[in-house]
């Protein structure tokens, strides 16, 4: 999910990544949303400069990553789908798989920290009304968090991250 914006209401994506031998990123949806190429590329740079603690020994600069972006809502730039992004890239390279009807929310910027989540609320409703049994949402989410309803907490599985490293590992079954 991303956090939305003025723009664009947040919206649930499946990003879906295939590795092979090569280099680079190619993303399949053409043409590609600008704000999408931006999450991808801050997703990209992340896993080039944070190599050893997310993926190991594995070398993803000698890998090429085919990306492909699906919404399951209006929204359809795939604008704040870094982390989520990031997160699916990783696993494809390390060749494991993230929990079902698991949520990534969160926006990497070049350096490695994540945006504010600005709407916390309508995201753990939007995952919960699209099915979602587990949201992995950013520390800085919480306190927002605290005011959802006693109905949406029994409905879905929070759990919270503080870095990409933590978030790798809260996704992976």
């Amino acid at each position: 999910i991303n956090n939305g914006s003025q723009d664009e209401a947040s919206g649930l994506y499946k990003i879906e990544v295939n590795v092979a031998r090569g280099r680079g990123v190619k993303i399949l949806n053409m043409p590609a949303p600008q704000p999408f190429k931006e999450s991808v590329k801050y997703a990209e740079q992340n896993l080039y400069s944070k190599t050893q603690a997310l993926v190991g020994d594995r070398n993803p600069t000698e890998h090429e990553f085919s990306i492909q972006l699906r919404s399951f809502s209006a929204a359809k730039s795939g604008a704040g789908t870094g982390m989520a992004t990031l997160i699916a890239m990783s696993t494809a390279l390390l060749e494991k798989n993230i929990k079902g009807g698991m949520v990534v929310v969160g926006q990497l910027n070049l350096g490695g920290s994540l945006d504010l989540i600005y709407d916390a609320i309508n995201i753990a409703e939007t995952a919960v009304e699209k099915g979602a049994t587990t949201l992995l949402i950013p520390l800085n989410a919480r306190k927002q968090l605290n005011d959802l309803s006693d109905d949406m907490i029994t409905k879905i599985n929070i759990q919270y991250y503080i870095d990409l490293k933590d978030c790798l590992i809260k996704a992976l079954v």
